[in-house]
């Protein structure tokens, strides 16, 4: 029962991850799209429903790592640092998602230069998250 939960784990974690690194992009495109109402209100309309997606992704791979933390009890200390920085990582998902939806209601963005390189904090992110996981140094 431990690899099926762990498959599923990573599954949704996997899905995600999509969302956490595409949802930034769609708010460069957002931020470059000018005054084209009918662009920004597609734009606008995908990322409202790819922020939905990752909430329900993100709400799977956490009630099955819940379950892999305290069912199986496959635990270190590595876990809690893994933990404080997938919470940043979700700090950063909500805080993108309220940018998506200021966006979708004509409100201003930051300039699409510093949207790309607020696109790139989950991916500095995922490469210690990743790290902890596959070595569990402590």
């Amino acid at each position: 029962m431990y690899l099926w939960t762990k498959l599923f784990h990573v599954l949704f974690v996997i899905s995600w991850m999509a969302t956490v690194f595409y949802l930034p992009r769609i708010l460069v495109n957002l931020a470059e799209a000018g005054a084209e109402p009918a662009v920004r209100d597609r734009l606008a309309l995908m990322g409202r429903r790819l922020y939905r997606f990752g909430h329900v992704m993100f709400g799977f791979a956490l009630l099955l790592g819940l379950t892999l933390w305290l069912h199986f009890d496959r635990s270190g200390g590595w876990v809690h640092a893994k933990l404080t920085l997938v919470a940043l990582m979700l700090a950063h998902f909500i805080f993108t998602g309220r940018w998506i939806k200021r966006a979708g209601s004509s409100a201003s963005l930051p300039s699409p230069t510093a949207l790309r390189w607020f696109n790139e904090v989950p991916l500095l992110l995922a490469i210690p998250v990743l790290w902890l996981v596959y070595f569990k140094p402590f």
